[in-house]
């Protein structure tokens, strides 16, 4: 079992030559080097052509629906507030359930889960921002390189980065979607290419202040997520393991942000308790250790595996008090709330990012029943 080093109050930011212990999870390894070869490359051109464009106030929409999509609206609604649906697919989802009643109970709404009369009076202040936008697919953003990746460990600790498989794969996160719902939106389009037109989930609240993100690797990470900068700032938060939900607070108290969350397993429980945030390391290296797995075999060889979006732990550690616990991201965005983890809290690479900018070491952390 590999030791963790706490991290000085300086070091959040930086994170130079520190190592984190992580669970069962296993070990995240923020490094400089390793975290700027996370993307393909640190160019925001093609990404922000891709941004949201929203009508002013009172504006009429410039591009409506080709169809309504109520459900798909209200997703990306409560996405863009900080309310995340998780998947963007135009269903009442059980995520999409939490974080419609978080919505509801944040603005003093009847909270009920459900798009009732008095939620839809209260998304139509926002009803000129559509369910979808038509983006052309930059050329950098189509560049790649996408491989599928090996299973073994072993293989994967010789890549330079775990990154996206296809360009499907890069569209759905960036879009906080799937493949297949993509595909939906588009039917008998060709396969998806760099100068492709493309009906997407129009998500936003990304827009991204290079002051605000120092580091071209993240600024790229975020960008390849959809995700901005301006987020507000968490003075705790709260994870439910029977709801299956990460809720943020801000100095008021007010709840200002839900994620959905897979948290824990019969072998690995989430740790119930309060801890606090050691550090945050963006685009971690990730040190795979079989001794701290119930479900895979001691005798594997151990290995350090390169940063990217489709790391076990995704594009974010952030790094707890509780020894080897973290809340992280995931390859498996459409997993989320639905299958164990190792024991530590695991969010959606889009999710984690947007965390991973509201929290820093003051951030008060509760697991609660």
């Amino acid at each position: 079992m590999i030791r963790s080093r706490r991290l000085a109050p300086f070091a959040v930011l930086s994170l130079v030559a520190v190592a984190f212990s992580t669970t069962a999870c296993n070990r995240s390894i923020p490094d400089e080097d390793a975290s700027g070869t996370a993307s393909a490359t640190a160019n925001l051109p093609g990404a922000d052509s891709m941004a949201s464009q929203d009508a002013g106030p009172g504006e009429p929409a410039a591009h409506p629906d080709d169809v309504a999509r109520p459900e798909m609206q209200m997703q990306v609604l409560l996405d863009r507030a900080g309310f995340s649906p998780g998947v963007v697919d135009g269903t009442l989802n059980a995520a999409t359930r939490n974080a419609l009643r978080a919505y509801q109970q944040a603005n003093q709404l009847n909270v009920t889960g459900t798009l009732d009369d008095a939620t839809r009076a209260y998304f139509s202040r926002q009803s000129n921002i559509p369910a979808t936008r038509v983006v052309t697919i930059p050329a950098s953003f189509a560049a790649g390189p996408f491989a599928p990746l090996p299973k073994d460990p072993s293989a994967q600790a010789k890549l330079p980065a775990l990154g996206y498989a296809s360009l499907d794969e890069k569209l759905g996160e960036r879009f906080h979607t799937t493949p297949e719902v993509l595909h939906a939106l588009n039917p008998g389009a060709p396969p998806f290419a760099a100068g492709s037109k493309l009906r997407v989930p129009n998500v936003g609240a990304d827009a991204i202040d290079p002051a605000q993100a120092s580091n071209a690797a993240w600024r790229q990470t975020l960008a390849d997520l959809g995700v901005g900068t301006q987020q507000p700032h968490a003075t705790r938060i709260v994870v439910s393991r029977k709801a299956g939900t990460l809720s943020v607070y801000d100095s008021q108290d007010e709840l200002v942000a839900l994620f959905t969350v897979t948290t824990g397993s019969q072998h690995d429980p989430l740790p119930l308790g309060k801890w606090k945030i050691n550090g945050i390391d963006r685009n971690p290296k990730y040190h795979y250790n079989p001794a701290l797995f119930w479900d895979v075999s001691d005798s594997k060889p151990e290995a350090m595996l390169p940063p990217g979006p489709n790391s076990p732990v995704g594009v974010v550690w952030i790094d707890l008090s509780k020894p080897h616990y973290g809340i992280h991201g995931t390859p498996e965005p459409a997993a989320i709330g639905k299958s164990e983890s190792h024991g530590c809290v695991r969010l959606t690479n889009w999710d984690a990012a947007r965390l991973a900018q509201m929290v820093d070491q003051k951030t008060a952390v509760e697991f609660v029943a």
